[in-house]
């Protein structure tokens, strides 16, 4: 396969081991008709060079990339409207491959003004970050719960619409890397059917959520929250110091924060904020009935089920703050003395004037 020299497999994830997640098979789709291909994208961990044929292979039928052990479908719980829910995880997606990003010096070298204007997450990294691919809409799981596992191409364009426009504006998301229509009808309760069927590839730096983390609190294993706090730590936050939680939580923390203050610079309501659409690195993934609103609207929700407004346009940093302290809960498991839990509330109550601060220099920024 004609990959870049750039493309530099480095499937991480798949170390954690078989608690973290399950080996899967995607769906064997009726037709694979490209509709959407995101060579930018594609440019950042040299795949650009593929042919359509092989991007078919690799992201309608999923045959591995070079280096890569095969789709994981994680396992995570999550609350869902504040009510837990053990019984989700990757239901209609997986993890696909991980790859290193090309370093900022050859994109430089390359296309001088191509410095991102996303923040967050190792950008300063010379070896360039740790990106995933991860999919929606590519057959069932374990965890489908009797769900289809598949997407529609209309949610699909919808997501590739969200996140273009984030990206556009500078805020930190993923891109969606390839929307490819798969030939089958869908029939859904909340739009006209049936609907035409498709497959979504997002490149994204983690797809660590904090219901990873809850997943593990819930079974009262310690030990799995320790790993994945070191996995995490070491790949997305590697300035914090090894087995320092607080210092991981700070970290997500304060990403978490530059997140939801440029949402809000941005007239962006996600509209699902559960613990599930939440990662350690502060990068918005995930969209479903998101909407960009013309002027300051602060009671606006996205979600026709989001009857109380829980997750309304000026809402949103209550709902991440809310969510922040599920975290801190799975991460005080494994702090074993009272100044520990102090130093880690201490750590989770910088978010509001981290908020504060970044949601001033991202209004400055957008005036």
């Amino acid at each position: 396969m004609p990959v870049s020299p750039a493309y530099r497999p480095e499937p991480r994830f798949f170390d954690l081991g078989a608690d973290y997640g399950d080996a899967v098979k995607a769906a064997d789709f009726p037709q694979t008709i490209l509709r959407l291909r995101n060579d930018r994208a594609a440019a950042e961990v040299g795949l650009e060079t593929l042919s359509d044929a092989e991007w078919l292979a690799h992201f309608g039928r999923f045959e591995p990339l070079p280096g890569q052990p095969g789709p994981i479908a994680m396992r995570y719980h999550g609350h869902q409207f504040r009510v837990y829910n053990p019984d989700i995880g990757d239901g209609r997606g997986f993890l696909a491959a991980q790859m290193r990003e090309v370093p900022q010096a050859d994109k430089d070298a390359k296309v001088p003004q191509a410095a991102s204007l996303r923040e967050g997450g190792d950008r300063e990294n010379q070896n360039g970050r740790l990106l995933d691919l991860g999919t929606k809409g590519s057959g069932q799981t374990p965890w489908s719960r009797h769900a289809d596992g598949r997407l529609t191409l209309k949610g699909g364009m919808r997501e590739a619409l969200a996140a273009a426009m984030l990206d556009s504006l500078g805020v930190p998301t993923c891109r969606i890397l390839s929307l490819i229509e798969t030939g089958e009808n869908l029939e859904r309760h909340d739009e006209p059917s049936p609907t035409r069927a498709a497959v979504m590839v997002r490149l994204s730096h983690s797809h660590i959520r904090f219901g990873t983390f809850q997943r593990a609190a819930y079974y009262g294993r310690k030990d799995q929250i320790e790993a994945l706090m070191e996995h995490a730590r070491s790949l997305y936050h590697p300035a914090v110091a090894p087995g320092d939680a607080a210092g991981f939580l700070a970290a997500v923390v304060e990403a978490s924060a530059v997140l939801t203050a440029k949402w809000i610079a941005a007239g962006f309501v996600h509209g699902v904020l559960n613990t599930d659409n939440l990662n350690v690195t502060g990068e918005s993934f995930d969209y479903g009935p998101w909407r960009f609103l013309p002027h300051y609207e602060p009671g606006f929700t996205a979600a026709y089920f989001d009857q109380n407004g829980l997750y309304a346009f000026a809402r949103q940093p209550e709902a991440v703050f809310w969510n922040l302290t599920q975290l801190a809960g799975c991460l005080k498991l494994i702090a074993d003395a009272e100044p520990q839990v102090a130093v880690l509330t201490e750590a989770l109550n910088g978010f509001g004037p981290a908020y504060i601060r970044h949601l001033r220099a991202a209004f400055l920024n957008r005036l």
